[in-house]
């Protein structure tokens, strides 16, 4: 085996022993509660713009960008609009794509921090609901124009919402890419963790998941990125397209 093969062994079985390793899951799980109750994520930008991502999941998402080489990458979900960029300037290192984010309300302030954003012009919006037959039909009209789509879901996390989110833009996910839920975490947290929020325990993206895979043998949850990650918003979320 040579060095480079040799590396990449090497890698594989750190992960898989991360599963197994009960002290690091432990910590990892008193980090994930304690720091989501902190509004943690909150503290991050992107080029300028606030992401609102741990650090451990925006580097998952580089690796399946680089790994899949997407034309198009969907986003439900805008706030400030830091990952849209992230994901952009990504796609302008690899000299392709764009990436197209809905929210149903896409607020003048940030709408016009992104569209001067230099990213910009690797970036379309749709402003309506993500589980509008509108909204889907405007997107499934424009992710017919790539050959290789990905997706990644994070605005309403109810159940319901997600549900219908993973219903509907599944189908435009490529084979070998990836559709990846968010939020994910709600499940393993208290409940009322941030007060005001409609999503909890029982309710949230993660049931909706696997709600969603019990009559969807098309997609499977990616363990080894949640091995590798531990620290994540999004156990159980990174999807992978396999037929």
């Amino acid at each position: 085996m040579n060095p480079v093969e040799q590396f990449k062994e090497e890698c594989k079985q750190r992960i898989s022993a991360n599963a197994q390793n009960a002290s690091m899951v432990k910590a990892a799980k008193d980090f994930n509660v304690a720091s989501n109750s902190a509004q943690y994520s909150y503290n991050f930008t992107w080029m300028g713009r606030p992401i609102i991502q741990y650090p451990q999941d925006m580097i998952a998402m580089q690796e399946i960008i680089w790994r899949v080489q997407p034309d198009l990458i969907i986003e439900t979900g805008i706030a400030h609009g830091g990952s849209l960029i992230y994901y952009a300037s990504i796609l302008e290192l690899m000299g392709k794509g764009k990436v197209l984010g809905i929210d149903i309300d896409i607020r003048s302030h940030n709408r016009a921090e992104i569209e001067k954003h230099p990213m910009f012009k690797r970036i379309e919006m749709i402003e309506g609901s993500s589980v509008s037959p509108d909204t889907i039909q405007q997107v499934s009209d424009i992710a017919k124009q790539y050959q290789t789509v990905m997706v990644s879901l994070d605005s309403n996390h109810t159940h319901e919402h997600v549900l219908k989110e993973l219903k509907a833009y599944s189908p435009l996910v490529t084979k070998g890419s990836y559709l990846v839920c968010f939020d994910t975490i709600v499940e393993d947290l208290p409940d009322n963790y941030l007060p005001g929020r409609p999503w909890k325990q029982g309710d949230n993206p993660k049931t909706a998941v696997r709600e969603f895979l019990k009559g969807n043998d098309a997609f499977v949850v990616d363990t080894e990125i949640d091995n590798k990650l531990l620290i994540s918003v999004a156990p159980e979320g990174y999807l992978k397209k396999i037929k």
